[in-house]
């Protein structure tokens, strides 16, 4: 069982790759290996704690994984050791950004500011109007998916006595901006990274079949 976010960076690095709720194959998430004092409770006076929530921010900040929507539009874990065949099959079965498009707006803008939480970058997008959270959101899910955008840190609001409180804000960046252009390259083909990724999570979920498999690989 999982009890610190530095057993969670271990945990991470020896599988490569884990989603951080459930993911439709049974104990492969975070949330199921934690111990049961790092799980999500709630206090009699309305207040809450969740240990496994609080550990995204220092587990994304050691650098040595990637954090966002990853699978199957849900967000979990990618060691950097497994990063580069994710980002080279993910981006080959992605369609390139158009010119003048929300999606390459998305990202010139990223890379302009660098990072941005999502309010101010949907700001920044012209997504003000009513109804445009749920839209916009949906254009920053793809990109994750597409590995265009990651997970840089999360930023909390502070109360009078500045105290973090809340579920925190996603602090966005580019794969590129936070790791560098060569940290997210393979040699391999994108159906020799494909398969590698796939054989890995067989080798490591002997009980889940190959279309469950499947599904946490394909965009």
């Amino acid at each position: 069982m999982i009890d610190s976010a530095a057993a969670l960076i271990e945990q991470i690095q020896k599988i490569g790759f884990l989603p951080l709720l459930e993911s439709g194959i049974p104990g492969y998430c975070a949330e199921d290996i934690v111990d049961d004092d790092c799980r999500y409770v709630v206090f009699a006076d309305g207040g809450w704690d969740w240990p496994l929530w609080k550990w995204k921010g220092p587990v994304v900040s050691d650098g040595k994984c990637v954090y966002g929507k990853f699978f199957a539009k849900k967000a979990g874990f990618v060691s950097l050791e497994w990063w580069p065949d994710l980002y080279n099959y993910r981006r080959s079965m992605s369609p390139p950004l158009e010119p003048d498009s929300v999606e390459e707006m998305i990202i010139a803008t990223l890379q302009e500011q660098g990072s941005m939480i999502t309010r101010q970058l949907r700001n920044a997008c012209g997504f003000t109007g009513p109804k445009m959270r749920g839209l916009f959101d949906g254009y920053i899910t793809r990109l994750q998916m597409a590995c265009h955008i990651v997970t840089q840190d999360f930023v909390y609001p502070l109360d009078k006595r500045g105290r973090e409180y809340g579920w925190g804000w996603s602090l966005l960046t580019t794969p590129e901006i936070l790791y560098g252009r060569e940290a997210c390259l393979s040699e391999r083909t994108a159906e020799e990274s494909y398969q590698k990724i796939f054989d890995h999570l067989t080798s490591i979920l002997p009980h889940a079949n190959g279309k469950q498999i499947e599904r946490l690989i394909k965009i």
